[in-house]
């Protein structure tokens, strides 16, 4: 799990409280994976609605500095509050509190601890639209653990046009195929858990783009904005072009406010 100490105390403190609705997402959720490239530089909490995110700076912030953290505010507007949290002797770690929609395909799942996260295809799906969004090297590293290790990058471009209807899936692809233009120093900056090589990261993107096009041309338009769930390998796939879903085994899955299960039988994770 690619936290620092300071992170993991905060996340461990802050799930104590069941008083609030936040959920964690952004990058540091996604990398709670043993598989994750990167360390994330701050912690993302989310809330479906811009009241939310007031009511949970204030609960949590007053249990930060009970517990004997400096909460410094950088940026507070509706519906986003932006934080520095240090600790006596230590590194110092940026935690946001922000609004997002409440539209997603599954439910929050609850950790360990007894926190909140957002499901990892939302995660991926939403990591999607933040890189077609904006041009930042770590996006790019994220969406390629994204591809290999939760969807590929097709499925992911076909599902995310249902949550930004802005987009169709050929648009969405072609404003990605504008990103992954970086330098070796663009990814040396970022914070890595073993060192990447730019090179392969770029072969590896081409290869994905050149697969995601392909995919889009394979699957009915009418089919746009969901995930297709496998009910025997319990989890979402990417289908494949050569025969029927129902051959296949696969459903197709929308999403909705909240998020919903898959229609046939539940997912490993475990849901709200």
């Amino acid at each position: 799990m690619p936290l620092t100490d300071l992170q993991r105390e905060l996340l461990a403190l802050l799930a104590s409280s069941r008083a609030s609705d936040r959920y964690l997402a952004g990058g540091t959720a996604l990398h709670l994976s043993s598989t994750s490239h990167r360390f994330s530089e701050d912690l993302d909490f989310f809330h479906d609605s811009a009241e939310a995110v007031a009511e949970s700076f204030a609960r949590d912030s007053a249990m930060l500095e009970a517990a004997g953290y400096r909460v410094q505010v950088r940026l507070s507007q509706p519906g986003f509050i932006r934080a520095m949290v240090e600790a006596d002797d230590r590194e110092a770690t940026r935690i946001e509190w922000a609004h997002d929609s409440a539209w997603r395909f599954m439910p929050l799942v609850r950790l360990d601890d007894g926190g909140l996260v957002l499901h990892d295809v939302d995660l991926a799906i939403n990591k999607v639209l933040t890189l077609a969004g904006r041009d930042e090297p770590r996006d790019f590293v994220d969406i390629l653990h994204a591809h290999e290790h939760i969807l590929p990058l097709g499925a992911l471009v076909w599902a995310a046009v249902a949550k930004d209807p802005g987009f169709n899936p050929v648009s969405l692809l072609e404003q990605l195929k504008r990103r992954g233009r970086y330098r070796p120093e663009d990814i040396d900056e970022l914070e890595l858990v073993a060192p990447l090589d730019l090179v392969e990261l770029k072969a590896a993107w081409r290869a994905a783009l050149s697969d995601a096009a392909e995919f889009i041309r394979s699957r009915p338009y009418e089919e746009a904005g969901c995930l297709y769930y496998s009910p025997a390998r319990n989890c979402f796939v990417a289908p494949s072009s050569g025969s029927a879903l129902e051959q296949q085994g696969l459903v197709t899955h929308f999403g909705q406010s909240g998020g919903i299960l898959p229609r046939v039988a539940d997912i490993t994770n475990t849901p709200l």
